[in-house]
C-alpha cells in the first residue's frame, strides 16, 4: 500500500536512503547529512509517500511530475526484499496512472543498476534514452525509462 508520508518519518526515511546498497546505485552516493536530508524533505514532503509491507513502513516513492524514483528500507526488508520491490513497482504505477491521471510515467536508472532496469522492463517500461553523468565525480551512464498509460 502506497500513503501519504508523515513528519514523523522523515529521519526513517533518511536511515532507508543512506543504507549503502542504496546510496551505491543512487545518483549521488555519499551519506546525506540530516540538515541536507531536512531541506529535501521541505522541498518533497507533499510528493513522498510511505509504501508499507504487510502494515509496516519499508520504502518511499517519489512522484515529480511525470517522474519517480523509489528505494526500500533494504536491512529491514531482508528476505522478503524482491516481492516487496514488485509489490511497489505494481503500485507505484497504478498510483501514477489511476490516482495522479498521468499518462506516461517516466524514470533514470544507473546503467549499472541492472536488477531495477530488469524490473521497469518486467512491468512494461521502455527505455527511451540514455546519457552521461557525473555521480560524484565518475562519469556514469544513465538509462531513461517510460512507461504509457495504455502500454
Amino acid at each position: 500500500m502506497l500513503r501519504p508520508a508523515l513528519e514523523s518519518e522523515r529521519d526513517t526515511v533518511l536511515t532507508w536512503r543512506n543504507h549503502p546498497a542504496v546510496r551505491a546505485v543512487s545518483m549521488t552516493t555519499h551519506e546525506i547529512q540530516p540538515a541536507e536530508h531536512a531541506a529535501w524533505w521541505a522541498r518533497n514532503w507533499p510528493h513522498v509517500l510511505i509504501y508499507e509491507d504487510d502494515g509496516r513502513p519499508a520504502g518511499v516513492v517519489i512522484f515529480n511530475g511525470e517522474t519517480w524514483s523509489f528505494y526500500l528500507d533494504v536491512e529491514g526488508l531482508g528476505r522478503r526484499l524482491l516481492p516487496a520491490w514488485m509489490r511497489l513497482e505494481k503500485e507505484a504505477i497504478e498510483y501514477a496512472f489511476d490516482k495522479l491521471g498521468l499518462d506516461r510515467l517516466g524514470g533514470e536508472t544507473l546503467e549499472e543498476n541492472t536488477q531495477v532496469l530488469a524490473l521497469h522492463r518486467r512491468f512494461g517500461f521502455r527505455e527511451v534514452r540514455r546519457y552521461q553523468r557525473s555521480v560524484d565525480g565518475v562519469l556514469k551512464t544513465v538509462v531513461v525509462t517510460e512507461k504509457g498509460r495504455d502500454e
